[in-house]
């Protein structure tokens, strides 16, 4: 095949697979993320309100409080399998708060938890979220590091 057919050909090809494609709604995609990143907002905003007002938390207490409610709740909803169709429907705005981190932790240690406790369970709980968690550990220093030089 010369360059010319080898082109033509990738590209018959492309617009033949463009064929089965359904076509992508963005505004309707980024409306559902903006939606559901929202309501999870939302969410955890009446919980930090509710622990102030009824357990009388303030400051670090009070964050860690909500952010722990927050953790136990996506959690939970992966477990039911309920995470996952919120996902699907809402794009990267179930994926961004912290319920997000907490299905990436979740959702690979229910998967291979059939492989043992120490092979499925323990090692894979991470394969998501550890890299996220060392970029993240590594951006927080880096960012300590220059604070201290300013």
């Amino acid at each position: 095949m010369t360059g010319k057919n080898k082109k033509n050909y990738n590209e018959n090809y492309i617009n033949y697979v463009r064929s089965f494609d359904p076509p992508t709604q963005h505004f309707k995609n980024c409306f559902r993320a903006f939606l559901v990143g929202g309501l999870i907002c939302c969410i955890g905003q009446f919980f930090r309100i509710f622990l102030e007002n009824v357990f009388g938390l303030e400051g670090t207490e009070l964050a860690g409080a909500t952010s722990v409610c927050l953790i136990f709740l996506g959690t939970l909803l992966t477990g039911f399998g309920v995470y996952d169709r919120i996902g699907k429907n809402a794009g990267a705005g179930s994926i961004v708060p912290i319920t997000g981190f907490a299905n990436s932790v979740a959702s690979p240690a229910i998967e291979f938890k059939t492989e043992g406790m120490v092979y499925g369970l323990a090692a894979k709980m991470f394969i998501v979220a550890g890299p996220i968690i060392v970029f993240g550990v590594l951006a927080g220093t880096l960012v300590g590091i220059i604070y201290l030089l300013l």
